[in-house]
């Protein structure tokens, strides 16, 4: 509930894990060490039940820690956001399709329901969280590795105030491909070549080799964390880059707030998101989050800091599982990205991914011993066929979300 004599911020988790009360507590009980009496702080809990088998009360706060901390909690369910997108139907606000664009099924559409949802209890910012990334940075030293809290609550509510975005910075399991030990089967180049082929234009295999050198590790940098000079992301090739959580919107200009999208099956809603907020002032803020993109850490919440981070080796249960869907998962949005971002040379583009997938794939299904990665090839042709109506869709859905903005303002 808004609170008229204070800065109301809303707290948005789009969650499916049962661990998500724990990760909550944490970034809450970290903002109660800042002591911040002038801001009002609301969570915005938008659940899947299917993830992960869970029930509603698995997503229930009650903590009294944690309710005295937040003056409202709402959980946003998908039988609650189904009501609430028919009466935007039945006022006319949008019509049955684009209401199914906006808050349908999706990762995308529950973000574009919590964004909804913080916009009509009237927040002045929206701070997504992820439920598997942590408040801490981890940083490899001389004698091992170090480990520091971060105040990311009320890092982004120190700067939100100047931009129209605020985005953070990662460390931890931020990239699911695991450390490889090349061979006759699978070569340096092979994998390079996969990788550039799946994976979106920012991520250059210079990077995904440094992590690998790490074991699959990236670590924070203090002086990361030390810089005092302002920093804005910067726009490369038509995106301005920026990851679904530690993000923060201000909501007081809400004409630059917009809509998450994905192409269904597909995820990539922070990338496409990064297409379309070019003309918005985003400030980097210089705080970290630990992303436990295996589940291996979740200890760390209860104050049990590891001395030293696991390889990710593809041996290890599930690694392989979960590097070969990410890699699908890249490949169902890169078609699209490409037609947004570079349409003029889609189709050479595709064919030459095209090509170096044929050439790498049967090396990756032996080296990996799974042929399930011959999937990545069949998902491209797929995605590609589609990409035309993705793009309307996508258009669709930021014309709609400018109607529901439209009578948002109104009812304000």
């Amino acid at each position: 509930m808004r609170d008229k004599n204070k800065i109301n911020v809303g707290i948005g988790f789009v969650t499916g894990r049962r661990s998500f009360k724990n990760v909550a507590q944490a970034y809450i009980e970290g903002w109660n060490a800042s002591e911040n009496k002038e801001v009002s702080l609301n969570l915005f809990v938008s659940y899947d039940l299917k993830y992960s088998d869970t029930r509603a009360s698995d997503y229930k706060i009650s903590d009294e820690g944690i309710l005295d901390a937040v003056d409202s909690a709402h959980y946003l369910s998908s039988a609650s956001i189904a009501v609430e997108a028919q009466s935007l139907v039945d006022k006319k606000v949008i019509t049955s399709a684009e209401a199914r664009l906006l808050f349908g099924e999706g990762y995308a559409m529950k973000r574009n329901a919590t964004l909804y949802y913080a916009l009509k209890n009237n927040m002045d910012y929206l701070i997504f969280l992820d439920d598997d990334e942590y408040p801490m940075a981890v940083f490899k030293t001389a004698i091992g590795i170090a480990w520091k809290g971060q105040e990311i609550i009320s890092t982004h509510v120190q700067n939100i105030q100047h931009a129209d975005m605020t985005h953070g910075y990662h460390c931890g399991y931020v990239s699911p491909i695991p450390t490889l030990r090349f061979d006759d089967t699978l070569t340096e180049s092979d994998f390079r070549m996969f990788i550039e082929a799946v994976s979106n234009d920012i991520v250059s295999w210079s990077s995904v080799k440094e992590k690998m050198n790490t074991g699959g590790v990236t670590y924070a940098r203090l002086s990361t964390i030390n810089e005092k000079m302002v920093e804005y992301v910067e726009e490369i090739g038509g995106m301005k880059f920026i990851s679904g959580a530690n993000l923060g919107f201000n909501l007081s200009n809400i004409d630059k707030v917009f809509p998450f999208y994905n192409p269904p099956g597909a995820r990539g809603e922070d990338t496409f998101l990064s297409t379309a907020i070019c003309e918005c002032k985003i400030r980097k803020i210089h705080c970290y989050t630990f992303h436990d993109g295996f589940g291996e850490y979740e200890n760390l919440l209860h104050g049990v800091l590891p001395s030293e981070l696991k390889e990710i080796r593809p041996d290890k249960s599930g690694v392989t599982t979960r590097f070969l869907k990410a890699a699908i998962g890249w490949i169902r949005y890169k078609p699209l990205l490409i037609y947004i971002t570079d349409k003029k040379n889609f189709d050479a583009r595709i064919a030459k991914i095209r090509r170096d997938l044929q050439a790498v794939i049967p090396k990756l299904c032996a080296y990996f011993s799974n042929d399930r990665f011959a999937d990545v090839l069949t998902e491209l042709e797929l995605y590609q066929s589609k990409a035309e109506r993705h793009y309307k869709d996508f258009q669709k859905t930021k014309q709609a979300w400018i109607k529901v903005v439209r009578y948002l303002k109104e009812e304000v």
